[in-house]
């Protein structure tokens, strides 16, 4: 008696567990190569435009490094689709041979536009 189910068998006559197997495989292979074409793409260089201008920039308490080396990034406006929300300040580590560069908002026409912060290389 072999443990191979006979291949002359129709996909009905196999047993159960070897049609599950199948099914199983097949929706691996299928979300392997769905999820193969998969790319992640940088960040647009613009976020949202709004219409509202951003309120200036609130006073923060920056306070001590947490580590050596750690890097501030200061609070900024941020949009929460309906009106300007303060996000606070963080400290981070650096990323070697790159800056800061923080986020600002642009004039753009009768709006703003949201240009994130990011690392740049120096």
């Amino acid at each position: 008696m072999s443990a191979c189910p006979d291949p002359s068998l129709s996909s009905a006559a196999r047993p159960r567990g070897a049609r599950r197997r199948v099914a199983a495989i097949a929706a691996l292979a299928l979300a392997g190569a769905a999820l193969a074409g998969c790319v992640v793409a940088p960040l647009p260089p613009y976020g949202g435009y709004v219409r509202a201008a951003p309120p200036p920039p609130q006073a923060e308490v920056i306070g001590v490094a947490p580590y050596p080396g750690a890097v501030w990034i200061g609070g900024y406006w941020g949009w929460s689709g309906s009106r300007h929300v303060w996000i606070d300040g963080r400290w981070e580590r650096p990323r070697p041979g790159y800056r800061w560069a923080p986020q600002r908002w642009d004039r753009d026409g009768d709006g703003w536009r949201d240009r994130p912060g990011h690392w740049e290389r120096r």
